[in-house]
């Protein structure tokens, strides 16, 4: 009877779980920019941020300019696309030429994940130079701006690393993304991209 007992707790524990699980995965909520996230008043600033992020989620399209100007790279027309995944706890972010497809023999498509750890919010940049730094976002007082720090790298640096990132976003179909790699040597080079949403 014991044995009975201890297994119809185990099998309604499971089914709860289940269901539990069930029910948070519904209420899944990816918002969008036409239709923004309702907020409680308990929310971090990363959590608002974060929020405010997945409204990019789509397809971008603009021109990409660098400072200090370099013959050697005209990054020229951007693709850049975000995507939430993982039940809404992580957005994608992925960069190329403008018309390069995402998939195939081209593997210069730098990813970045955007997530959430406790009240920070986290960026990890999937270089393209071979390795992954991590930086840590702060929200503007008006929401419009997360601007991400340069927290920490892995894997080599020798070809340089990406320092600095920021994300405005202007309305529901415009953002600006400025981007600062340090280079060998200190130096610094910034990218910066006008981007109009196409789907």
């Amino acid at each position: 009877m014991k044995v009975l007992r201890i297994m119809l707790l185990v099998v309604f524990t499971v089914w709860l779980a289940r269901v539990v699980f069930a029910q948070s995965a519904a209420k899944s909520d990816v918002p969008t920019a036409a239709q923004p996230a309702t907020h409680s008043h308990t929310e971090s600033d990363a959590q608002l941020a974060f929020a405010k992020l997945k409204t990019l989620q789509g397809t971008w399209e603009g021109k990409a300019t660098l400072n200090p100007p370099s013959a050697e790279m005209d990054p020229g027309d951007m693709q850049i696309s975000f995507r939430v995944t993982s039940r809404g706890h992580a957005l994608v972010h992925e960069m190329s030429g403008k018309g390069t497809p995402a998939s195939g023999t081209d593997s210069d498509h730098p990813i970045t994940l955007l997530y959430l750890d406790g009240d920070r919010l986290y960026l990890t940049h999937y270089c393209d130079a071979g390795n992954r730094p991590r930086m840590v976002g702060t929200v503007s007082p008006d929401g419009k701006k997360v601007e991400f720090n340069f927290l920490d790298v892995t894997g080599s640096t020798k070809y340089g690393r990406m320092d600095h990132a920021v994300f405005t976003i202007i309305d529901a179909d415009h953002h600006t993304e400025d981007w600062t790699y340090q280079m060998p040597g200190n130096k610094t080079m910034q990218g910066h991209m006008e981007l109009q949403r196409v789907k």
